[in-house]
């Protein structure tokens, strides 16, 4: 592993010359869980955040009747953590586990602090990075109301398509919030109307 791609995705998120962004991505250390492993568990504190090199990440919850319910994918190139439980120090209301085999990058919250006083590009870009995060927050919440199963469905299969070949089916129905059957009705149907395109 390098920090090629680290680099490169710092370096869209915020234009910087490569050695400033080399000095950004300093204490950034490598990791790797294999598959199904956890990268967080709930009731523990989020002490790392991770860029995603290969492989790719989900969070999930249990609902008031104790069914699992997935509630983000993380895919390659994408930071992943728990936000509030690593900015606030709190335990994690939801677990990150890896869906296959993932390597990544991650830095702790003390490194984190400490470069954002001691670099401001890497503030800056923190803070860009945090906005984005919250915007796919608040866009899936919006979707989850706002959308029919169908339309949050087409909104994957055109944002994530690489999703659909690493990830159980189980998985991203819960995340659409339907159940197997509807995503399967759906797929074909969506299937159907692609090949009449």
């Amino acid at each position: 592993m390098n920090k090629e791609s680290l680099v490169q995705f710092i370096q869209q998120v915020l234009p910087m010359s490569r050695d400033k962004a080399g000095q950004v991505v300093e204490k950034f250390q490598p990791m790797r869980f294999e598959k199904n492993e956890y990268m967080l568990e709930a009731g523990k504190v989020c002490y790392e955040s991770h860029f995603i090199e290969k492989g790719i990440i989900r969070s999930f919850t249990f609902d008031v009747n104790g069914n699992e319910v997935t509630t983000a994918f993380y895919p390659e190139n994408t930071f992943t953590n728990d936000l509030l439980s690593f900015f606030k120090r709190s335990p994690a209301k939801e677990y990150l586990q890896a869906v296959t085999a993932c390597e990544t990058w991650y830095i702790t919250y003390e490194d984190m602090q400490a470069s954002f006083h001691a670099i401001p590009e890497f503030r800056e870009f923190g803070r860009l990075n945090i906005v984005n995060q919250y915007s796919t927050l608040k866009e899936r919440m919006l979707s989850m109301l706002q959308e029919t199963a169908e339309q949050r469905y087409s909104h994957l299969v055109n944002s994530s398509p690489g999703i659909f070949q690493s990830v159980p089916l189980k998985y991203i129905a819960s995340y659409l919030g339907i159940t197997d059957t509807s995503l399967s009705r759906i797929r074909k149907e969506f299937a159907r109307k692609t090949a009449s395109y």
